[in-house]
């Protein structure tokens, strides 16, 4: 089954190319072959790779500057997802993209459910959410999943941000009054390659719709930095103050509750993604031995 994956050198795609290294049928491409930003660029790399899945792991993710660049962020994360799905669609291919917990405003009190209503409250999340209604106007064979609070071990992330303000300060001011589910990179691309297994074994059939894709439990901001920073890597543990969001301005708005619901995605594909401690611990001990 040939497959082809866009972003391959974000947090997500790199775990892509590492998990389909030696894979002869997986097409990989980054900016430098396919740019986003350009529709006739997508659809010459769709139509020259034919693939029987595209996964789209690029996206606009720069959340504060998305808010100086909104065309630009509309045009990765909205227009883009529209012209994959109607390479997809023309071509009878399955699509998977990945949204995010953003195209909520995070005034609800208990996880939210994919029948929710969205209401996003940044440049960021409203042009995830554009991204979404534009893959179900041009395809019926897609899977939306959406995630929340994305890290790897490479790339720029809260992770790694963390361990590097934490080497350089005593003390470190993190918010506390935003929740949701840390969930990493390998995890994410370990769960989908599950999910196009599936769809390519015989008999088998991948409701489309979207899907919240998101580790197990929930934290705030302040203890993910306190659970980085408990498991050892650095020589001096910082202290690690909780302040709330209007303490910390941002030229974006962030939900105060990110935690989206993943019952509907275990009904359906039969597994969870494991706990977003267990993730983390797998994430920074691949760390430590690359260090």
């Amino acid at each position: 089954m040939r497959i082809l994956v866009t972003g391959k050198d974000g947090q997500v795609g790199s775990e892509f190319a590492r998990l389909y290294r030696s894979a002869s049928d997986v097409v990989l491409v980054g900016r430098g072959e396919c740019d986003l930003s350009d529709e006739q660029s997508i659809r010459d790399v769709v139509r020259r790779v034919k693939p029987e899945v595209i996964i789209n792991a690029a996206a606009y993710t720069a959340v504060d500057q998305a808010e100086r660049e909104p065309e630009l962020c509309f045009a990765i994360n909205a227009a883009a997802p529209r012209v994959l799905a109607q390479e997809a669609a023309r071509l009878d291919a399955l699509l998977v993209h990945y949204s995010t917990d953003y195209v909520f405003d995070g005034e609800k009190a208990e996880p939210y459910l994919e029948t929710d209503s969205i209401n996003p409250v940044s440049v960021y999340g409203a042009s995830k959410a554009a991204g979404e209604a534009a893959i179900a106007e041009s395809t019926n064979r897609f899977l939306v999943l959406r995630t929340s609070w994305v890290y790897a071990a490479q790339g720029r992330n809260f992770l790694r941000t963390m361990l590097r303000l934490g080497g350089e300060r005593s003390q470190l001011r993190v918010v506390d009054d935003q929740v949701g589910a840390p969930t990493s990179a390998p995890a994410i691309a370990a769960a989908t390659i599950r999910l196009v297994e599936r769809y390519a074994s015989p008999g088998e059939h991948l409701a489309p719709g979207i899907y919240h894709m998101t580790a197990g439990g929930s934290t705030s901001w302040c203890g993910f930095a306190r659970a980085i920073f408990s498991a050892g890597m650095l020589d001096a543990v910082p202290e690690v103050q909780p302040i709330a969001s209007s303490e910390y301005p941002t030229a974006a708005r962030r939900p105060a509750n990110s935690v989206l619901s993943n019952d509907k995605f275990a009904r359906t594909f039969g597994f969870r993604l494991p706990l977003w401690q267990q993730q983390l611990q797998e994430v920074m001990a691949g760390m430590q031995v690359r260090c």
